[in-house]
């Protein structure tokens, strides 16, 4: 039996999440692979962006595009795990109504199904878990079976965007061997090394 696109991403949301969790106190000013974006930056973004596809499963407007950058921190509050679970689950609610994986929504990227939309935040939760991790000395233990989908809907995906549209940098190498998590984060411009 598989699992559902919703299933998948509360599996990688709670991965994320621990990877979260796992941040020390002296590392929320440390570097990260979004070489625009601190630790804090980059769990706020993931939190920002949770928090923004629920709203519009929810069939509330969007935030402008220009909201996806690195945004004001303060949705972290005084617990950024908190947050993000709380983010988490808002966003596992709304894609839990009835008809809304079937329903177009409107999202930065343009209108998708909601169930694109779920995928949307895997590969959120999953290059940016690696970039948490990558940051912090963790390991990111997200499902292989998951991550192999998220890549494949990566993949397909980035075909479909016009050269320079893309929200990530270009395409790096990565090693024949490399587990799928590493080719997601070459595919979407990290760096990986060996």
């Amino acid at each position: 039996m598989t699992s559902s696109p919703v299933q998948d991403l509360a599996t990688v949301l709670a991965v994320a999440g621990d990877l979260v969790a796992g941040v020390r106190p002296g590392q929320w000013d440390d570097p990260t692979p979004c070489t625009d974006w601190n630790v804090r930056q980059l769990v706020g973004h993931v939190v920002f962006g949770d928090r923004m596809f629920a709203a519009i499963l929810r069939g509330e407007a969007p935030p402008p595009p220009s909201a996806l950058g690195p945004q004001d921190t303060g949705v972290l509050g005084d617990d950024p795990v908190k947050a993000q679970r709380t983010a988490a689950q808002d966003l596992l609610t709304a894609l839990s109504r009835p008809g809304v994986l079937e329903q177009i929504v409107q999202v930065p990227v343009g209108p998708v199904p909601g169930v694109a939309a779920a995928h949307i935040r895997a590969v959120e939760a999953v290059v940016h878990g690696w970039d948490l991790a990558q940051a912090t000395g963790q390991e990111p233990r997200f499902p292989d079976d998951i991550v192999r989908q998220v890549l494949e809907f990566s993949r397909a995906k980035l075909a479909d965007i016009p050269p320079g549209r893309t929200p990530f940098g270009p395409p790096q190498p990565a090693p024949a061997d490399a587990p799928p998590i590493v080719e997601l984060a070459a595919l979407l411009g990290r760096p990986v090394g060996r």
